[in-house]
């Protein structure tokens, strides 16, 4: 029997990035983003809202361009898989943590703190060029790897 474990989540972060390197050097950068559910209590008639919280990790490039352009409030599109970890604690006791280990993860939303001229005077944002901007890992199709040298000045983002 076929299996899948996969995580869809659309919402906002409720703190800036935490980007950390491991010992070979690999980034890793931890988010929380919060979901809300709203409705109207059928009984009373007023207004419910439930808020959910995801902790996200990436790993790699996606680790590092999640540190260096998302911020608190950021609204962003991610998707991933959904792991259990284990882990001590500083007292000896062992934890669990459930997480998603994001994949995909697309910024939406306007820029905010990027700078230019819609940045300044706290007038009004703008966009991604109107776009949600798309940073997944590309499909491995028997290609050699890029090079730096190969991008010249066209940097993708």
């Amino acid at each position: 029997m076929a299996s899948v474990n996969k995580a869809i989540i659309l919402g906002n972060l409720g703190k800036d990035p935490e980007v950390r390197y491991t010992a070979s050097g690999e980034a890793m950068c931890n988010i929380t983003v919060a979901t809300s559910e709203n409705w109207k209590d059928k009984a009373t008639g007023e207004k419910k809202e439930l808020t959910e919280w995801h902790r996200i990790s990436f790993f790699g490039k996606l680790a590092e361009i999640c540190g260096q352009y998302l911020k608190k409030g950021s609204q962003v599109y991610v998707e991933g898989s959904i792991r259990t970890r284990k882990w001590t604690d500083k007292d000896g006791q062992e934890r669990y943590t459930t997480e998603i280990r994001g994949d995909e993860m697309k910024m939406l939303g306007s820029r905010q703190g990027m700078g230019g001229p819609s940045s300044a005077g706290g007038g009004g944002g703008g966009g991604y060029d109107n776009e949600p901007t798309d940073y997944a890992p590309a499909p491995a199709k028997n290609k050699p790897k890029p090079s730096f040298d190969d991008l010249g000045d066209d940097i993708p983002f």
